[in-house]
């Protein structure tokens, strides 16, 4: 199994990159107080530092409204998922903990302003690639059982024809969703070469949380125009 991006995608997005970690045997199943305490954490201060801030004014949360742009999907209307989360949580609305996973993506990807993403390995069932959309593919929002249907030409993350993400980093699918059972993990993490050092340190800080919490088997890579795959062991 494999994860690639697209000629199309890189010829739009050149500086595109994406962090990428692969856990495997974690046990989700347990609540996790270290966890939800540091999730706590990184809200209040994340509430506090942007408390009388425009969110989508930050250098951070620019790049990802630029490239909305270049793929014409509009900012304004499709937040990026961590200018959602970073803006929900600026106006003291918090966060709430899902599973020790979730808790564990949301709190490194506040901390470093990304957009952290997490996949079911086993719901997969094939290759999963971030392309841009044909005609007929389908997906499933989050939390909802009624199938759409895009048209060409959407940046998504795909598993063939299934959809895994609408407008690339703005909404992801009820397929693939982190559960208390998931065992096996992919999480991407989307940047570009603008903020390629929070890229890493994000990626490395994820895999030893995640290696040191569940002593579980940890992967670590890197895409970019350059290096366009990645072998999910």
């Amino acid at each position: 199994m494999k994860f690639s991006v697209s000629k199309e995608v890189l010829e739009k997005l050149d500086n595109v990159c994406f962090g990428i970690v692969v856990a495997k045997g974690i046990d989700n199943t347990k609540e996790n107080i270290e966890v939800k305490e540091a999730l706590i954490k990184v809200i209040g201060e994340c509430e506090e530092k942007y408390k009388d801030t425009k969110i989508k004014e930050l250098k951070e949360i620019s790049y990802y409204r630029e490239a909305f742009k270049k793929l014409d999907i509009n900012p304004n209307k499709f937040m990026s998922s961590i200018e959602a989360m970073l803006t929900r949580v600026s106006k003291g609305k918090g966060l709430p903990s899902i599973n020790p996973i979730v808790d564990i993506g949301n709190t490194v990807s506040l901390k470093y302003t990304l957009p952290l993403g997490a996949h079911d390995i086993e719901t997969l069932n094939g290759d999963i690639s971030v392309k841009f959309s044909k005609s007929g593919d389908t997906f499933i929002p989050l939390g909802s059982d009624e199938l759409e249907i895009l048209l060409d030409g959407e940046l998504t993350y795909a598993v063939e024809d299934r959809i895994r993400t609408r407008r690339w980093i703005w909404r992801q699918s009820e397929q693939g969703k982190i559960i208390d059972k998931s065992e096996n993990i992919f999480f991407p993490i989307d940047g570009f070469m603008e903020n390629y050092d929070n890229v890493i340190a994000a990626r490395d800080e994820l895999a030893e949380i995640i290696k040191s919490i569940f002593s579980c088997e940890v992967q670590v890579g890197f895409v970019d125009k350059n290096s366009t795959e990645f072998e999910i062991n």
